[in-house]
Order: structure tokens, then C-alpha cells, then sequence
């Protein structure tokens, strides 16, 4: 069960601006503290490159060199992550793992990333209700490389995305966060309109309520980061 979700985020040159979700996989204080830490250095580095799948890669790379990693029995810590990054121009977006972002412009709310879980390995169909997504494909703190994930996955250890940057409201979720909402059939654009405090707070203390509701084995912690993106013309 992941118990230790945590945000970040770090100016860069520029207006550069990262923001970073991780949420760590285990229970522990070592779980806790490493996944503070890691926002912190990915929050750090995504600023520092201008990307967020360079910020990222450089993290993960970084940790899957560590030959304490090394091997099919080594356990350290891992997260899955996600990292947005906005430049005067530019907002990019890189993930490893089950975490999100969806961007809101004028009022239309859409999903950037793709879940590295075995539900979008094995999808839902008329037969069987598909792989179980609370089993992670990818992560930050793995040591496979992208050709080694996709070979047993289906993509890659990172994914990334690109878009012009335009006013709008960025929201990062673990999936404690977004899946009571998308599980109860919630328009998650509701929940995205108003003070950007009020409305992570409306947002998680409702999926809390949400999952408390209809008791789950695998209920998790619920956290998100809530931005506004503007323009600089």
C-alpha cells in the first residue's frame, strides 16, 4: 500500500517553473523520507534543465546506476512520479508509474498522461475486467531501461508530452486522489474552479469521503498539486 505521497516544486532560469508529484510504493520511514527527498532533487533538476522528461531521466538514471539496485532481488525505495514543467513558451510533462496531470483550459479538462499499470497493459474487455491497476509497470528508483520495460510492458520506463503553454490550471493527483472521483463518476473539472488552496483541499478531503464510502483493500493516500499556468504575452 503506498502511504507517503509528497509534492515539490523549484524555479529554474527564465520563469522556468517545475512542479512534482511522488508517490512512494511501501509503508516505511525510509519509503517517507526517500520520497521526500526525491521530489525535492527532481523538482530541482526538472528547473534546472527546462524539461521535464531531461529532469526526469537525469533522476532516474541516477538512481537505477546504484548497484544496490542492481539485480531481480534488490529492494530500495521507488515512486511513481510525475513532473511538470512550464516555460515562458513551452509546458512539458514526463512520468514514470501511475500518477497524473490534466491540464484545465477554458473549461475543458484534458488527461496528459497514460498509467504505467498492468490495467493499461491489460485493458478491461467483455471477458475479463482487465489487469490490475494498483501493480505498477514503471516507476522512479527501477532499474530497467526504456527498451527493457517496453519489451515486457508495452512502453517505455518514461513517457513524456509537449504542449504550447497557454493560461490554464495544472493538476498533478496520486491515484488515491483521482480514482475515488473516477471511480463514482465524478467530472473532475468540478472540483478544479476556485482559490487553488480551496480546491486541492475540496479535491482530496472528496476523494477521501469518496473511497471511505465503499470500503477498498487497496485504499491510498490521496494527494494532489493544484497551479495556475500563465502566459508571460
Amino acid at each position: 500500500m503506498r502511504t507517503y505521497a509528497v509534492t515539490a516544486t523549484a524555479s529554474g532560469p527564465n520563469g522556468t517553473r517545475a512542479y512534482v508529484l511522488l508517490d512512494g510504493i511501501g509503508s516505511s520511514d525510509e519509503v517517507r523520507d526517500w520520497t521526500r527527498q526525491a521530489a525535492r532533487r527532481l523538482a530541482r533538476s526538472a528547473a534546472y534543465h527546462g524539461d521535464a522528461e531531461t529532469g526526469l531521466r537525469a533522476q532516474y538514471e541516477r538512481y537505477a546506476a546504484d548497484p544496490d539496485r542492481q539485480g531481480p532481488w534488490a529492494r530500495m525505495p521507488d515512486a511513481c512520479a510525475v513532473v511538470a514543467v512550464a516555460t515562458p513558451r513551452w509546458l512539458t510533462v514526463a512520468w514514470c508509474g501511475d500518477t497524473r496531470a490534466y491540464l484545465l483550459t477554458g473549461g475543458r479538462l484534458v488527461r496528459l498522461t497514460q498509467d504505467h499499470n498492468l490495467r493499461r497493459v491489460y485493458p478491461p474487455n467483455d471477458i475479463h475486467g482487465g489487469g490490475n491497476r494498483n501493480i505498477v509497470t514503471s516507476c522512479l528508483g527501477n532499474a530497467e531501461t526504456d527498451q527493457e520495460v517496453k519489451d515486457r510492458y508495452g512502453h517505455p520506463a518514461i513517457e513524456t508530452i509537449t504542449r504550447l503553454l497557454e493560461n490554464s490550471r495544472l493538476l498533478l493527483a496520486s491515484d488515491g486522489a483521482y480514482e475515488p472521483h473516477e471511480d463514482a463518476g465524478h467530472e473532475l473539472s468540478d472540483f478544479l474552479v476556485g482559490d487553488l488552496r480551496e480546491v486541492a483541499e475540496c479535491f482530496v478531503e472528496t476523494a477521501v469521503a469518496t473511497a471511505r464510502a465503499v470500503p477498498d483493500p487497496y485504499a491510498d493516500n490521496a494527494t494532489v498539486l493544484v497551479a495556475d499556468l500563465r502566459t508571460t504575452n
